[in-house]
């Protein structure tokens, strides 16, 4: 793994595999480096493939104040460090990250997003959290995440006596980043992503998330929409990689 200061000087860890364009990854709620490392090997044959950990996870630093314009500046660091002329994935709200650091100047040459879940935030899901992990309920945190995704309760139940409880618990501390990224789930003007972009959502998603993904489209000015049979939020990497590499191959 490497290292690149960010612009507030905080230090942002990412790993690279395969050699050509490079292709920054950027996962959403739960994820780091390594929830990414399967699509990247499946982009490394082509293109070089960047996972990095965004701030607070894997071997990135933090800092206190909280805002979404560090992540656009993490972005950009991790995308000057490869090299530049890069093309960016972002999956779920990190799909919502990605599309608002393009329009707010982060560069790219294209830009793709799984179901980024516009429509579905919160005005105060952020500040909630916030509250749960001040007051040091981490468990609370991680599962109101899973409640407000649709997860019945007794679903929420069995997970905390499964074996990846302790990892989303250790994670829990991020959840009111991904909440400040979606905001109030209303999309944003992306009048200004002046690249190509590709929008994809699964053929069996929830409906809420396939016009998410729509809504996103709609946005846009440059846009090319991918349904993938048969897929849901959980998309199988061998799936979509094929997708990605066809759209970045482009230009």
């Amino acid at each position: 793994m490497a290292k690149v200061r960010s612009a507030d000087g905080v230090g942002i860890e990412f790993d690279v595999v395969g050699s050509g364009p490079p292709v920054v990854l950027v996962g959403g709620a739960f994820m780091d480096a390594g929830s990414t490392a399967g699509l990247a090997a499946g982009l490394a044959g082509e293109f070089s493939a960047v996972s990095y950990h965004r701030r607070g996870r894997g071997g990135s630093g933090d800092a206190p104040g909280y805002a979404v314009e560090r992540e656009f500046e993490d972005l950009a660091a991790v995308v000057e460090a490869v090299g530049g002329g890069a093309r960016l994935y972002g999956m779920s709200s990190g799909g919502v990250l990605v599309l608002k650091a393009v329009a707010a100047g982060v560069p790219a040459e294209r830009v793709a997003v799984y179901e980024p879940p516009f429509g579905a935030g919160s005005p105060t899901y952020a500040e909630e959290q916030e509250a749960r992990i001040a007051a040091g309920d981490r468990e609370g945190a991680v599962a109101a995440f899973l409640g407000a995704t649709g997860m019945p309760a007794a679903a929420v139940d069995a997970m905390r006596r499964g074996p990846a409880w302790g990892y989303l618990v250790g994670m829990a501390h991020t959840l009111p980043y991904d909440g400040r990224v979606v905001g109030d789930g209303s999309v944003p003007d992306l009048s200004a992503v002046a690249v190509p972009a590709l929008v994809c959502h699964g053929g069996a998603s929830p409906e809420t998330l396939v016009r998410g993904a729509e809504a996103a489209a709609a946005a846009l000015p440059d846009v090319t929409v991918a349904v993938l049979p048969e897929q849901t939020h959980q998309v199988e990497e061998s799936v979509l990689a094929p997708v990605l590499l066809d759209f970045y191959r482009t230009g």
